[in-house]
């Protein structure tokens, strides 16, 4: 796009809030940002005042940009999460390899509430504790609660024809609400206990614990007495992590941000209940943005998939009114934000700013190599294969079956060089008769580029670059399958594996990287990822076969044998991953047929 255009669309911006959207000359996007006024903030780039070399070099790279108008810079906060989700632009920072910390939840919509665990918060539908970090174990505590005050952990439905008490009304774990042996009185005073309990409040639960532990070892029930002590001390090991000073009824999470103008650490203190949780320091590229925007970036990445405390702690500059507004709305209650002075609140944000500096310094030679291996990896790729454009996403297709049994396919996706498990997907071949990879392949890839140029393509993005396991035949056969539906915008490469070699469609002798070169390494990373996911949703397929018409394909296994095996292994996964020894060790098999059995499963 010429500068002429960028020129005259600049002209056009609006006096609005909204989102802005930078992209390169092959139409990626590079930068996602939200304005309170669109027109004053995006026209910023453009001027010839100096900038942070980062911004500089991000905005040398602008060919055309787009916007989208919102209602409010709030609503511009929350589609700049989802588009920099969407996209993982390179100038944005972005929380990757996130996960998200279990959470105990007490279903208190039901008339008889039973606790489990989940990774995943929804608003109004239940009370959380949590999250759990720091080698707690969530279970752990569940059980203690049922042991305790005999809360239900199963989901059963309670209806008004009471039904047969189950092995956790005997073992003391449970009230039998569903047999109707106990009253919605008596269990909902179980319940408030429960939450107390899990609200921090250990000791009626240590000292119940204790009294059972003693009246086994009395009894000379050595085992449960042991058991018991175990989760005494695990209770202990919580109480230790209560913060004298905190109140019992805080929930806080602590913010710190650290940066050398490359990297930034951010480190975040997660204390509940007064009780200090755990703590996470994420390593990042900086971004292009100003430090408080990165931050507020960063923090809506972060609630987006964790629950909102009722205060949040920090030190550093950003948009106040705007944080809290984003937070009450994901909490639907208030949320407070501090900046302490002095107390145990500065106490810990102080500690939280230690571990982000620390993190930083030690990290640096470490985020390095990871953007070697990763971003400066594609970069590399799209030097050494000629490819017409930085290979953002990559694409990478395996095939997987037995003797045409099960065929199934996978397509694994890394982004910028790192593995973006979401995007994965699965096919069931359905069209293709026999064990024909050729087949499958140009199968799984045709239904996959026929969702370009679809509304299926906002799920499924156009990739910039597709790997094929396989030598120059796989590639020729692929190539015709893309002239076949007119596709001519993707980069194609083939990486076969006895010499690692790769071939390309720009030249016909193959491309020999360094073994040591992390481009070739990033391509051998999603070839054997792709073979690893198929695999899985193989035996995952094949283990729900029945056993016995899988073993009757395999010459010299007969009802007998077949049974042998079966006592043996149980499943045909467990078949599949034995070797020749343990499987001649099975009753009438002997090292022949064991032989046989494990050539019928090398074709995996």
């Amino acid at each position: 796009m010429g500068e002429n255009v960028v020129r005259e669309k600049l002209k056009l911006l609006p006096d609005a809030p909204g989102v802005y959207i930078m992209l390169d000359k092959d139409g990626a996007v590079i930068y996602v940002g939200k304005a309170r006024v669109l027109k004053n903030r995006v026209r910023q780039y453009f001027h010839a005042s100096p900038k942070p070399s980062k911004v500089q070099a991000m905005v040398e790279q602008i060919a055309d940009f787009s916007y989208v108008v919102t209602p409010s810079e709030l609503d511009a906060l929350a589609l700049e999460n989802t588009y920099i989700k969407k996209y993982k632009p390179k100038y944005n920072i972005l929380l990757k390899d996130d996960k998200t910390y279990p959470y105990i939840k007490v279903h208190t919509k039901e008339a008889f509430p039973h606790l489990s665990v989940t990774r995943k918060v929804k608003r109004g539908d239940g009370k959380y504790f949590g999250p759990f970090m720091g080698g707690i174990s969530c279970k752990e505590i569940v059980d203690i609660a049922a042991r305790v005050y005999h809360i239900r952990t199963c989901s059963s439905a309670i209806g008004g024809k009471p039904k047969k008490p189950c092995l956790n009304y005997h073992l003391g774990r449970c009230g039998a609400p569903c047999a109707h042996l106990v009253s919605e009185e008596a269990y909902a005073a179980c319940v408030q206990k429960t939450i107390a309990f899990l609200g921090g409040e250990y000791e009626e639960a240590a000292a119940l614990l204790t009294q059972k532990m003693n009246a086994f070892a009395e009894n000379e029930e050595f085992e449960l007495a042991l058991e018991y002590r175990d989760k005494i001390e695990m209770l202990s090991r919580l109480g230790e992590r209560r913060i004298t000073a905190m109140p019992r009824d805080v929930d806080a999470d602590i913010w710190a941000y650290a940066a050398n103008g490359l990297y930034a650490a951010i480190t975040v203190l997660v204390t509940r209940g007064g009780v200090m949780q755990g703590s996470r320091t994420y390593a990042l590229d900086e971004g292009a943005a100003e430090r408080g925007e990165s931050f507020l970036s960063f923090l809506t990445q972060y609630y987006a998939a964790h629950a909102v405390p009722h205060e949040i702690v920090l030190d550093e500059a950003t948009d106040d009114a705007l944080l809290i507004a984003y937070a009450e709305e994901k909490a639907g209650r208030k949320v407070e934000l501090t900046r302490p002075k002095f107390g145990i609140r500065r106490e810990l944000l102080d500690m939280a700013a230690g571990n982000a500096k620390e993190y930083l310094e030690k990290s640096v030679s470490a985020i390095r190599h990871k953007n070697d291996m990763t971003v400066n990896a594609c970069e590399r790729l799209q030097t050494l294969l000629h490819l017409s454009r930085y290979p953002k996403r990559m694409e990478c297709y395996d095939i997987s079956n037995i003797s045409g049994v099960d065929k199934v396919g996978s397509m694994v996706v890394f982004t910028d060089g790192e593995a973006d498990k979401y995007e994965y997907r699965r096919f069931r071949i359905r069209t293709v008769e026999g064990a024909d990879d050729f087949a499958s392949l140009r199968e799984v890839l045709s239904r996959r580029l026929a969702k370009l140029k679809t509304a299926e393509e906002e799920r499924f993005p156009k990739p910039q670059l597709i790997v094929i396991d396989g030598g120059k035949g796989q590639l020729g056969a692929v190539k015709a399958a893309f002239d076949e539906m007119g596709v001519t915008d993707i980069d194609l490469v083939a990486l076969a594996k006895q010499e690692e070699e790769v071939y390309t469609l720009f030249q016909d002798a193959p491309v020999r990287l360094d073994r040591r070169d992390y481009a070739l390494r990033t391509l051998q990373r999603i070839r054997d990822e792709a073979h690893r996911f198929a695999v899985t949703y193989f035996r995952n397929l094949h283990s729900k076969r029945n056993l016995a018409s899988v073993l009757d394909e395999i010459e010299g296994v007969g009802k007998q044998k077949r049974e042998n095996l079966m006592r043996a292994f149980g499943t045909i996964d467990k078949i599949m991953r034995a070797d020749e020894a343990e499987l001649a060790r099975v009753d009438g098999i002997g090292p022949a047929l064991a032989a046989r059995i494990r050539t019928y499963f090398q074709g995996l």
